[in-house]
């Protein structure tokens, strides 16, 4: 069994790049500390440092150590943070993960609904992408996240977590002002963008994805010309006339001016979005009340008009 005390000392120094450095943040000797690291070297039977280097550099097993001691110290963290409010010790606290669309749509009226009945709880956001929330929600580092999936991310699909579904956000075209499908009355097909100019994702972004495999069902592979993860350079890139795209719902709430937004047919990619959490993570009131906020907000979005 490793010793948890020698792997926080380990970690100290792999954050901090320098023995002493380490000693000084966790009030210990220099020498201390190099004991803690040379007793979990025997443990392992492996070296950990690359003695000689400065800043301090890890072996690849040190890496590996590291990689899975950051999921072990979230969880004990999330242990300590529910028995805590469970004896009445601690404030109850949130670490909540969204991904950018979200953020700016579902995610203020349901932050504003949270904070109005729970004011006491801590809450702390972190605004990033699909592909690393995942890694995040999974060591345990945040106790809550909004994620998305779809058949084209089985990867996605596969993690262990507890999902509580909230919205099906399904993608519409965008395109030039002027552009000649803009003035049709009629929703558009994924095939009538075979011939265009893209505007996409970077190619390992979740939700261009989940378009480049609408449009290899509808017959044809995009032609993306720019790349880009933000939905609104895509817009602005569009409205300067430079292509064509196909990005989802929850990014054209707000369209901006010289864009036209048109629905498409059956066929349409979609997201399913949902709220997850770990299955033996952290399950404080806080989550379930977050997550109610969630589900009203999502609804009241769900009956807005549509932007096409």
């Amino acid at each position: 069994m490793l010793d948890v005390r020698r792997l926080r000392v380990l970690s100290e120094v792999a954050a901090r790049g320098s023995f002493s450095v380490a000693a000084d943040a966790l009030r210990l000797t220099q020498s201390a500390v190099s004991q803690h690291v040379a007793a979990l070297e025997r443990e392992v039977g492996l070296p950990l440092i690359v003695r000689g280097t400065r800043p301090v550099e890890l072996t690849e097993a040190g890496y590996a150590l590291i990689r899975h001691a950051t999921g072990i110290f979230a969880r004990l963290d999330g242990a300590e943070q529910e028995l805590g409010e469970i004896a009445g010790r601690r404030q109850g606290r949130l670490r909540f993960g969204c991904f950018p669309t979200a953020l700016a749509t579902l995610m203020p009226p349901a932050f504003a609904d949270f904070r109005r009945r729970y004011p006491e709880v801590t809450l702390t956001v972190v605004d990033d992408h699909l592909q690393r929330l995942i890694p995040r929600l999974d060591a345990g580092e945040l106790d809550l996240a909004l994620i998305y999936d779809s058949g084209s991310l089985p990867d996605v699909a596969a993690l262990e977590l507890e999902r509580s579904p909230l919205l099906a956000d399904v993608f519409h075209a965008v395109l030039p002002a002027g552009h000649r499908l803009a003035r049709r009355k009629r929703p558009l097909d994924l095939s009538d963008l075979a011939g265009e100019p893209w505007i996409g994702g970077a190619p390992a972004s979740a939700w261009y994805r989940i378009a480049c495999d609408a449009c290899r069902r509808a017959g044809f592979t995009p032609r993306a010309d720019f790349a880009s993860d933000d939905h609104i350079a895509v817009q602005a890139l569009v409205a300067a006339g430079l292509g064509v795209s196909v990005i989802p719902g929850l990014a054209v709430t707000h369209p901006l001016p010289g864009l036209k937004v048109r629905e498409l047919r059956s066929g349409a990619p979609v997201r399913h979005i949902s709220a997850a959490r770990p299955r033996d993570g952290y399950n404080g009131p806080a989550v379930g009340a977050m997550i109610d906020s969630l589900r009203a907000a999502a609804r009241r979005l769900a009956a807005t008009p549509d932007r096409s």
